[in-house]
């Protein structure tokens, strides 16, 4: 087994970031794996407190123990959270082919890191998987299905991987924006997981947001590829404290971890009654459709 890499981002939240690194350590595969830790620098238009819980977290990384080397990147300024993510994946997959992605304030199984390396080795050739996520949807399984994976094609931003192959296929400039948005029936067919990602891509676009992962799941939708899923989730979101997750994740239910082999098969297909729980799952309040509607007319 090739082992991958961890790419670990954090900013101010060193209570956070401990526990995710405590989690992470209790794997197995922790002590033979690199971990990089992308810190983010202080806001300048932010108070002096910003400035010194960054540096709160500076002080707790050279302590970081339990891998086979620890390499810390910190940054002089504020890079925020989708820069930070897009140029750190790019910089340690570019040297290392594949990369398996943190941020701190996720907690992990002690297997999370055997079922993220072993699906990179075994689905790296596979035609359909573009990414794989450690997080599943708390979102209702059709109950004949009976794989310990699933693919969708909403990609994950909590606990995933890929390989370089993949990730330089977006462009996270996204030229094609304007054409894709006029066009109705990509719309719908990229809205089939989700009826909030038109909105949040919009949102994006407009500048109103800053979001790497949005931009990841068009990436998924262009190539016609899905993102992995295992049937039981292997990490858990923890960041309810107003962190950068805070509005993407405060309304889901969070699920259990669940430790425990997932089974990989290479026969896994897109299920559509799967897909479609997923897009009622991620259903926009009545009052969010109206207010999309109003301000941004989609």
């Amino acid at each position: 087994m090739t082992l991958a890499p961890i790419v670990l981002f954090c900013y101010n939240r060193v209570d956070h970031l401990r526990e995710t690194i405590q989690y992470l350590a209790a794997n197995p595969l922790a002590k033979d794996s690199i971990l990089y830790v992308f810190s983010d620098g202080p806001k300048t238009n932010t108070a002096r407190e910003d400035a010194e819980r960054v540096q709160k977290v500076r002080d707790y990384l050279p302590t970081i123990e339990g891998f086979a080397d620890v390499r810390i990147k910190a940054a002089e300024t504020n890079q925020g959270l989708a820069n930070s993510i897009i140029r750190g994946v790019s910089e340690v997959i570019a040297q290392h082919g594949r990369v398996i992605v943190m941020e701190d304030d996720i907690i992990c199984t002690t297997d999370f890191l055997e079922f993220q390396n072993a699906a990179l080795d075994f689905y790296e050739n596979h035609p359909l998987v573009f990414s794989i996520s450690g997080y599943l949807y708390p979102f209702t399984i059709p109950s004949p299905y009976s794989k310990d994976v699933l693919l969708l094609p909403r990609a994950s931003s909590l606990g995933w991987s890929t390989w370089k192959d993949r990730w330089e296929l977006a462009d996270w400039l996204v030229p094609d924006y304007a054409e894709f948005i006029r066009n109705p029936e990509a719309r719908r067919a990229f809205s089939a997981s989700g009826s909030d990602l038109i909105p949040m891509f919009e949102k994006q676009q407009k500048g109103l947001i800053s979001s790497w992962a949005i931009r990841w799941s068009y990436t998924h939708f262009k190539q016609k590829r899905y993102c992995l899923y295992p049937i039981r989730s292997k990490v858990e979101h923890i960041g309810y404290d107003a962190g950068t997750n805070f509005g993407r994740f405060s309304r889901h239910h969070n699920t259990a971890l669940h430790e425990g082999k997932i089974q990989l098969t290479a026969d896994v297909q897109p299920e559509p009654e799967m897909v479609r729980n997923l897009k009622q799952y991620f259903r926009p309040s009545l009052i969010r459709q109206a207010i999309n509607w109003y301000k941004y007319g989609i």
